[in-house]
């Protein structure tokens, strides 16, 4: 059958938004409302007839409302056939009526999480009888409309009106799917809250991952492909997703990609002084940090200003007019930052196709999570790579130790390389970068490109000398040769800082000591692919 009169509705609802102007419209129309506990309360409060849900069973709401709604007169009037002769005998012998449409929204499971409630209430917190009506009157769509959304409402009204108190089987088919992706979702949350919170598991027998939709991109990474932005349901860390976009054109897939390498990365600064970063392919290609942030812009911009052109900026702090002002002297895609003040806005909103993303206070990038990648047939699932190290922890591995400058660039040097596609090489002076080396097959030619980059620079600036001289270079995992740390000494580095634990760990050292530089070992690796 296509279009289906509703005689009986069940609404039962945790959020009672627009619940009233639904109960009115099925009012108008005829509709019995059958209800239960807070539910039925607000309809009646509104002047609305309402038949208790314990009625309709013969039965009453019993265990603190853990029992009310599963029971056969409720399911049976949900899943019968009524086309099929039996089905409407057992109906008539057992006095079950038909229940055509179901509105439900489910007991608030993550917002108990998310806003730290002990867990027995977490644990009353999981709607039972909720997913089980909803999943009994999706599965029989051809005769019964299920709602779980209340941003549906409008379109069901609409959809009574237009068809006599009666909906199409189009629009049950669609609100059915939709249906059985709430319930997909909810106990997914569910299940990574015992998993992750409950039990500490890191991974899980079954990892139960759901997300929704937030937005249909322009196209991915190139225009032939396709992409979407899909938000994590369930709680969750502020990231570029959930940024607020003042202003400019949709964001494309490259746009977000690069924006969260970008901010993952002035993340690491978000209790330092102020810090930009400038990414370019998911690379960054200048990092800086100053007195203020209109230093720290030009001292990133000045790294490589070719590569700048085009690019996504993050900072660490509110964005001022002075700083804006700067950022808009060349094209750049798009900037991201904790807020931004009056002044600055007005600078942007002058460039209609720059975005300005506010994202609020940065992320701890010491919090735990887990990293999600597609391969073919399958997922590689690791935890974020939130290690970090301190001057502690560094070990000093050549006869002279750095100087206490050294030991800063080393560390600002160490925590750019880790957002580096590997192989990487930074070199870093005073707070900037001088030379970043990305993406290559060998360590070699990243030291190589990165030093030329620098020189490069030093060039386009008029100085008198690359950034390199005198400054620290980071590796993200160990020189596996010492000729990847000899390219470090020509460029002028005069300190290391490397993973160490290669078997030819003592050929560099012997190398570095022979060149008079400093050079310390993290002992942990940051490979990035």
């Amino acid at each position: 059958m296509d279009t289906i009169r509703i005689n009986r509705a069940l609404l039962s609802v945790s959020d009672k938004s627009g619940l009233i102007p639904l109960g009115q419209a099925l009012a108008r129309h005829g509709v019995e409302l059958v209800s239960t506990g807070g539910t039925a309360t607000a309809l009646r409060d509104a002047g609305l007839a309402v038949r208790d849900i314990s009625d309709l069973t013969g039965f009453p709401e019993m265990m603190d409302g853990r029992v009310k709604t599963l029971h056969p007169k409720v399911h049976g009037g949900l899943l019968a056939v009524r086309d099929d002769a039996e089905h409407v005998a057992a109906m008539a012998a057992h006095d079950i009526g038909a229940i055509d449409l179901v509105v439900v929204n489910l007991y608030p499971f993550a917002q108990t999480v998310a806003r730290g409630a002990a867990r027995d209430e977490i644990i009353e917190n999981i709607d039972i009888g909720g997913p089980s009506m909803v999943r009994s009157a999706a599965k029989n769509h051809a005769f019964v409309g299920i709602v779980t959304d209340p941003a549906d409402y409008a379109e069901l009204i609409g959809e009574l009106d237009a068809h006599g108190g009666a909906t199409t089987l189009a629009f049950r088919k669609r609100l059915a799917a939709k249906a059985f992706a709430a319930t997909a979702a909810y106990d997914a949350m569910i299940s990574q809250w015992f998993a992750f919170a409950d039990q500490q598991q890191t991974f899980p027998d079954t990892l139960a991952l759901t997300a929704t939709r937030a937005d249909e991109l322009r196209y991915g990474e190139n225009p032939h492909q396709h992409a979407a932005l899909y938000l994590p349901v369930g709680p969750h860390a502020n990231g570029i997703a959930q940024a607020e976009q003042l202003q400019g054109k949709a964001l494309s897939y490259n746009n977000y990609n690069d924006a969260d390498a970008a901010l993952e990365l002035v993340g690491e600064f978000r209790d330092g002084p102020p810090t930009v970063v400038i990414v370019k392919h998911a690379n960054p290609c200048g990092v800086a940090s100053a007195d203020t942030l209109l230093d720290a812009y030009r001292a990133a911009l000045a790294c490589d200003s070719v590569s700048a052109f085009g690019g996504i900026v993050a900072v660490n702090r509110p964005l001022d007019g002075a700083t804006a002002r700067a950022m808009v002297e060349i094209f750049t895609e798009v900037v991201a930052a904790p807020d931004a003040d009056e002044e600055a806005r007005a600078v942007f909103a002058a460039k209609k196709n720059l975005r300005l993303l506010l994202t609020g206070p940065l992320a701890d990038p010491a919090r735990p999570g887990l990293k999600v990648k597609t391969i073919a047939g399958g997922y590689l699932v690791q935890s974020r790579d939130n290690g970090r190290v301190t001057e502690a922890e560094l070990t000093v591995a050549t006869k002279r130790t750095p100087t206490a400058a050294e030991l800063t660039d080393c560390l600002f040097a160490w925590t750019v390389a880790k957002h580096v596609k590997s192989n990487a090489i930074v070199y870093a002076k005073g707070g900037s970068t001088a030379g970043i080396g990305a993406g290559q097959m060998n360590r070699l030619e990243s030291a190589r490109i990165a030093a030329w980059k620098a020189k490069d620079a030093a060039d386009k600036a008029g100085w008198d000398q690359p950034r390199t001289i005198g400054s620290a270079v980071a590796s993200d995992a160990f020189f596996p040769f010492a000729d990847g740390l000899l390219v470090a000494v020509e460029a002028g580095a005069t300190a290391v800082i490397q993973p160490g634990g290669s078997i030819r760990d003592a050929e560099v050292i012997a190398a570095a000591d022979a060149a008079g530089l400093a050079m310390v070992f993290t002992g942990m690796r940051h490979f990035r692919h």
